[in-house]
């Protein structure tokens, strides 16, 4: 299991260097939604990622939560090897 903290996301550059570091990306990852969807949906073997703290999200982000959530909801949906849940 994975376990991200919104509070960690401060900002974009904040949240992709969040990500990288957490779900243990490569360096050559891009830092962008569709760069997370890249790697988000070639995960191979099982991952549960839970987020907590998300409220965090939108007084953070703005918009671009409502992106992120629906990126980490679609790329569950299409990889079964990625589970994804948030914790209030």
């Amino acid at each position: 299991m994975v376990i991200l903290d919104a509070l960690e996301m401060t900002d974009k550059q904040a949240l992709h260097a969040y990500l990288q570091q957490q779900l243990d990306f490569p360096e050559y990852y891009g830092g962008n939604l569709d760069a997370l969807w890249d790697m988000l949906s070639t995960i191979s073997t099982p991952v549960h990622i839970l987020l907590i703290n998300s409220a965090a999200l939108y007084t953070n982000l703005g918009r671009y939560a409502d992106l992120l959530l629906a990126l980490f909801v679609e790329a569950a949906e299409e990889n079964g090897n990625l589970t994804f849940e948030i914790i209030e």
